[in-house]
């Protein structure tokens, strides 16, 4: 007796591979084949995305944190080098936070870190 190919279980998963791809273009959320390599790779492309998005943010809070420290006449690394040194462990999305919502405060967290602010 042969093998049974298309049974209930199967039907399932095509149907939920149909599913999870509904909405790509052509052939692509119409067609086993393209739809299953298509989900696959947005797959893999938005676990690389979470990944880059991290980067992205840290990035971002530190140009805005240099653009802080600079219109206080400091640079960057001085600034995360005192914080090291003061033993002050503020993350870099919080120091950016504070210096665009609250500059007394970050200016008050510069003073705490032992940086005289000129500008």
């Amino acid at each position: 007796m042969p093998r049974a190919r298309s049974g209930a279980a199967r039907h399932r998963a095509k149907k939920r591979l149909l599913r999870a791809v509904k909405g790509y273009r052509g052939s692509h959320s119409k067609l086993l084949r393209p739809a299953r390599l298509t989900l696959q790779r947005a797959q893999a492309m938005s676990y690389v995305g979470r990944k880059l998005k991290k980067r992205d943010f840290r990035s971002l809070w530190i140009s805005r944190l240099s653009a802080a420290c600079r219109a206080r006449g400091l640079r960057y690394s001085q600034v995360i080098k005192a914080l090291l040194e003061a033993n002050i462990s503020l993350n870099r999305k919080m120091l950016s936070e504070l210096a665009i919502s609250d500059p007394a405060a970050f200016d008050e967290v510069l003073a705490k870190a032992g940086l005289s602010i000129s500008g």
